[in-house]
């Protein structure tokens, strides 16, 4: 983890940005608190890039805040999807949960293969393929025996991709998860302190967030496990 820390630092290190810089140093001293602190200034301050959350994600789990740690991974990624650093942080630091946590089915992972800009750019691309075929053949009428196979091709990858874009975006936009950021927090059958307990989740766990009611956040990790959870053990997100 050290190692991919100090590539993403020097990279941005030589753009002059001092206060990265500082924060880097706080990072190789071992602390750890103050680096994350450090850090978070930057992106308050909109000096934010991949490689500050790739920074501040190490700096949180060297802290031992998983959560924390997981949420900043989660940023970076959305700013640089296909960096390996990232991705394999995130998947480490996702692997040091304990305890119940949102199980992504093969489908969601299929989807998060690519960005939705990549979706919406895929799926339009072979739209606009398949009506310029189409106008085409309008000019070319001769051509409707030998296009056809190709044609129906064109219309079923059409659907298939919008359908995955449309997907894509309920993944993206509309569902939210929930990143627990306390060491331990009890989920409950209903939204007061004096409901029964459900089941405990753990710092880094992450739920799916299914409603809200005041301070109150109804969860699930999955079918058979839904409770209440207070707002303030986690961070919300549409990772």
């Amino acid at each position: 983890m050290a190692a991919l820390v100090f590539c993403a630092a020097s990279a941005v290190a030589q753009n002059g940005n001092a206060s990265f810089d500082a924060a880097n140093k706080l990072y190789e001293q071992g602390k750890y608190a103050e680096a994350a602190a450090a850090y978070e200034k930057l992106v308050q301050e909109s000096q934010s890039s991949a490689a500050v959350y790739f920074n501040l994600g190490n700096a949180f789990f060297k802290a031992g805040q998983f959560g924390r740690a997981l949420a900043a991974y989660h940023s970076a990624e959305q700013l640089a999807p296909r960096d390996p650093d990232v991705r394999a942080n995130l998947q480490f630091a996702r692997n040091q949960v304990q305890g119940p946590t949102l199980a992504f089915s093969r489908w969601q992972q299929w989807l998060g293969r690519l960005t939705l800009n990549e979706w919406s750019l895929l799926a339009a691309g072979v739209v606009w393929l398949w009506l310029l075929t189409l106008a085409a053949l309008q000019g070319w009428p001769e051509l409707r025996r030998t296009l056809r196979g190709f044609l129906i091709g064109l219309g079923i990858a059409s659907l298939a991709l919008c359908a995955c874009l449309g997907a894509a975006v309920v993944q993206n936009r509309v569902l939210r998860t929930a990143m627990v950021i306390a060491r331990d927090a009890v989920v409950r059958h209903g939204p007061l302190e004096e409901s029964q307990s459900a089941f405990t989740v753990h710092d880094g766990a992450e739920l799916r967030v299914l409603d809200q009611k005041d301070d109150w956040l109804q969860v699930s990790t999955g079918p058979n496990r839904i409770g209440w959870l207070r707002a303030d053990k986690v961070l919300l997100g549409t990772w």
